[in-house]
């Protein structure tokens, strides 16, 4: 999503009034689409849902399973149970990415909705960075530094990936420890960990 995009948010909710009071909350935001079934969720589910904010107690579809096919899909949509079901041990395995307990204010859930965006863009950002840091690495332990300088990619590589640091910065700011603790998420098999100043 570039910074000029509206994010999608995709409620999934089985009691109508709910979903529809949220959307009514989040249009001024957001793109906002509705699905009153777990079915209908996932035919609404596409690549350019940002967000899907889904309940785990749905008469059709369960949300635990609604959101195990949304991984399946390998969808990057970020997923918040808003449920008024309380947490227990069970939603340790639960591959969602935050969990909000019913009933939830228009503060709470754009508040939401932001974090998971933040993350979102951070996480994107430094897969990026980590791959253009692995290539400058690999440069710099084999390439004479004379080379180095006179090269116009090594030159166009060094500055991207200061952009990026200023660009991972920026959102880091925004984070509180909680949110910090949220973007850490596995890349090539590695936690992530926050960049060294």
């Amino acid at each position: 999503m570039s910074p000029s995009e509206r994010a999608t948010v995709l409620v999934v909710d089985d009691e109508p009034d709910v979903a529809d009071a949220y959307a009514a909350q989040l249009r001024g935001e957001y793109e906002v689409l509705t699905a009153h079934s777990g079915e209908a969720g996932l035919a609404k589910l596409d690549p350019d849902v940002d967000v899907v904010l889904l309940d785990r107690r749905m008469p059709d579809i369960r949300g635990a399973d609604v959101l195990d096919e949304i991984r399946d899909r390998d969808l990057e949509a970020r997923v918040a149970m808003v449920t008024a079901v309380d947490p227990d041990f069970e939603i340790i395995d639960m591959p969602f990415d935050d969990y909000v307990v019913k009933p939830v204010s228009r503060s709470e859930l754009i508040d939401t909705i932001e974090r998971l965006l933040n993350c979102a863009a951070y996480e994107e950002r430094f897969r990026e960075f980590y791959a253009l840091a692995s290539k400058h690495a690999a440069l710099s332990a084999n390439k004479p530094t004379a080379e180095l300088r006179s090269s116009e990619e090594f030159q166009d590589l060094e500055e991207r990936l200061e952009q990026l640091r200023t660009e991972l910065d920026d959102i880091a700011e925004r984070f509180d420890g909680e949110d910090y603790a949220a973007v850490l998420r596995e890349v090539d098999g590695r936690a992530l960990s926050p960049l060294d100043e």
